[in-house]
């Protein structure tokens, strides 16, 4: 059987390595990465694992050396990924888009502003710090 980029597959854990878990789908063998194991950080994939024999994968790639990519985190019904992609045709109606350029120049003016600020702060502080004043000269 032939995977096809984009499907979901049932498959068995061959074995599980540090860096993740090799997986069988109908005798082609692909390779989940542990960063592809769930939405939440997974320090040992061992223990995250350790039950699952039986487990659904997306596949995300084949190479050209035959060298199969496969994610169990995009099954998820909760993925970032399927979240945006089911959700990038839908349109919403309270989103405005504001022109770019105004925005970027009050942005800009906001942090030039801020900026000279703290400069002016930064320029009495040193001011005092030369003229001599310190715990010294009043004890």
């Amino acid at each position: 059987m032939a995977l096809v980029i984009g499907n979901i597959y049932e498959g068995k854990i061959v074995s599980i390595t540090n860096f993740g878990a090799f997986v069988d789908i109908d005798g082609e063998v692909g390779l989940v990465h542990i960063s592809e194991v769930s939405n939440k950080y997974v320090k040992d994939i061992k223990e995250h694992l350790k039950d699952v024999k039986d487990i659904k994968v997306k596949v995300l790639s084949i190479d050209n050396n035959g060298k199969v990519s496969l994610s169990i985190k995009q099954t998820e019904e909760n993925s970032p990924n399927n979240y945006s992609r089911r959700n990038s045709n839908k349109k919403d109606n309270n989103f405005k888009v504001k022109n770019n350029t105004s925005n970027f120049e009050d942005i800009l003016s906001k942090y030039l502003k801020d900026s000279e600020e703290r400069m002016q702060d930064f320029k009495k502080n040193q001011d005092s710090k030369q003229r001599g004043y310190s715990k010294s000269n009043f004890g």
